[in-house]
């Protein structure tokens, strides 16, 4: 029975895979043409997409600034309804955000890849140890990135590189400068990836910190303030 279904209406990660496919190949696409530029003019691409969500996101902005600019202000006005637009703007805000990096995913990630790759080779130290970067993201760690800056679950088997895929959407959503965060089990683990992932991100400027138990509240507040946090 559970086969005939299948056939019927198809598995639904098959399915799913379907449908988000056409997006790794756009991915792939991308980066084919980022082979061509130089180190520096990649960089550029993340300036580039900053731009883009500035110009995307700046009106909506403007208004959320204004509207507390007044309600910090003596101003004698209606403060409910200002908070009431307020709390509209930030959820509008918010979707546009949602929408242009959307837009961007197949390029931002394209620079990721394009970006390991051009790491391939080269030496930092992880968690005490010196290694050697050999990993450049495959098309079904791609699919998991997408599928992670969906907000959705993607299970993978142990040596899948979980790690990896998790800077996908990480370097894509920093890209909003409103900090992004990554959850983990323990100190060893936030350290290590750090890291060991973190020269990605600073290939393009990104700065990357790392939250441990040991640290007191303003060591947190200045890792939090990073444009990528581990821990």
């Amino acid at each position: 029975m559970i086969n005939l279904i299948k056939k019927i209406f198809g598995d639904k990660k098959e399915r799913d895979v379907k449908l988000l496919w056409p997006i790794v190949e756009e991915i792939n696409k991308h980066y084919e043409e980022l082979k061509k530029l130089s180190d520096d003019e990649l960089r550029n691409k993340t300036k580039e997409f900053k731009e883009r969500i500035k110009e995307r996101t700046a009106e909506t902005r403007k208004r959320i600034e204004e509207i507390k600019n007044r309600l910090q202000s003596n101003e004698d006005f209606d403060r409910r309804t200002a908070y009431d637009e307020l709390d509209e703007l930030e959820e509008q805000l918010n979707q546009e955000y949602e929408e242009i990096l959307d837009e961007l995913l197949p390029e931002a990630f394209a620079v990721v890849k394009s970006t390991c790759e051009r790491l391939v080779g080269k030496s930092w130290t992880v968690a005490g140890h010196k290694i050697t970067w050999d990993m450049v993201p495959y098309d079904f760690q791609l699919l998991g990135g997408i599928v992670l800056h969906q907000g959705k679950i993607a299970e993978m088997a142990t040596g899948e590189g979980k790690t990896l895929v998790a800077t996908l959407p990480l370097y894509l959503n920093a890209l909003t400068e409103r900090g992004v965060h990554l959850v983990t089990v323990n100190d060893y683990l936030a350290k290590r990836d750090s890291e060991w992932m973190g020269e990605i991100f600073r290939f393009h400027g990104l700065t990357v910190g790392c939250i441990l138990n040991t640290m007191d509240s303003a060591q947190r507040h200045q890792q939090y303030a990073c444009d990528i946090t581990y821990g």
